[in-house]
């Protein structure tokens, strides 16, 4: 009875104690992120110290005396939001179509180097960004001074070339979060619609599209939210004219760590969860 006795004692302790492992392990990861979130309200132009509760970096943010935000960049929150938003958009809607397109034929069709293509879709998901970012850039160079040679037409980076990086790596994830739905999707749906007499066309548009559109809107948010916050791969393929926020941010940092720089990441923390858990919601539904 006593060895009984001990061994539920025992457990109990465990029990308590992988509990204290999780509350640790979340404490590690969020702690700082709270930090950052509470010191973005601080009165004083310096982290280190706390001299009160103010809204004023904020609202400095979107402020005519904030075009340069705290004196430590030449470019202006406003138009680096803009470029954010204005490649999000652009990567998130090409990435969407050539994705659900490459979801549809790897799930639906079989064809010569199919395999292949799986395994080249998974490189983006597993490879380091700064990879993919050097990649890009000596792709980019080498094709910029091909074209130069051949028309003498001379291209440089900017934001085509930062969509087309966005692209090349959102492509994969909303591929495989559609080709995921479609491999839960009853094939006799699609199989009565065809015994119907509708044709593969009228198929895709009044069966399998519907039934994928949650799995759609989910990616797209996905790869909104992963265009919007990205800095590695922006930074390789970015030129002159294309400050993105996360490259905003970053400068600010080399000149001065003020609360304005909690305020901006603060505010694309909300942004991203926003989008995350919206992508979630559908994802359910």
């Amino acid at each position: 009875m006593t060895k009984i006795k001990l061994d539920l004692f025992v457990r109990a302790i465990a029990k308590k104690w992988l509990w204290v492992q999780a509350s640790l392990a979340f404490a590690f990861l969020y702690l700082p992120i709270l930090i950052l979130i509470i010191y973005s309200f601080n009165a004083s132009k310096f982290n280190a110290v706390w001299r009160g509760f103010t809204l004023d970096w904020y609202g400095s943010l979107f402020s005519s005396a904030g075009a340069t935000i705290a004196t430590s960049t030449s470019t202006g929150i406003l138009p680096a939001l803009s470029n954010s938003l204005l490649i999000a958009a652009i990567s998130t809607a090409l990435a969407t179509v050539f994705g659900t397109m490459l979801a549809l034929a790897l799930e639906r069709f079989h064809f010569p180097g199919r395999k292949a293509v799986e395994a080249l879709l998974f490189l983006p998901i597993i490879m380091p960004e700064i990879t993919i970012g050097i990649s890009l850039l000596v792709f980019f160079t080498l094709a910029f001074r091909i074209v130069e040679n051949l028309t003498g037409i001379r291209l440089n980076l900017g934001l085509p070339t930062v969509i087309i990086g966005h692209v090349v790596f959102n492509i994969s994830f909303v591929t495989i979060t559609v080709r995921a739905r479609l491999a839960e999707l009853d094939p006799q749906l699609e199989q009565a619609a065809f015994d119907l007499g509708a044709n593969e066309w009228r198929t895709f548009w009044r069966i399998t599209l519907p039934l994928i559109l949650p799995a759609i809107f989910s990616a797209a948010l996905l790869a909104f939210t992963l265009s919007l916050d990205d800095f590695v791969v922006t930074f390789f393929t970015t030129g002159v004219g294309s400050m993105t926020l996360p490259l905003l941010v970053y400068g600010m940092i080399k000149f001065a760590v003020t609360p304005a720089i909690n305020a901006i990441s603060t505010l694309m923390l909300l942004a991203s969860l926003l989008l995350v858990v919206s992508s979630l919601r559908v994802k359910r539904s």
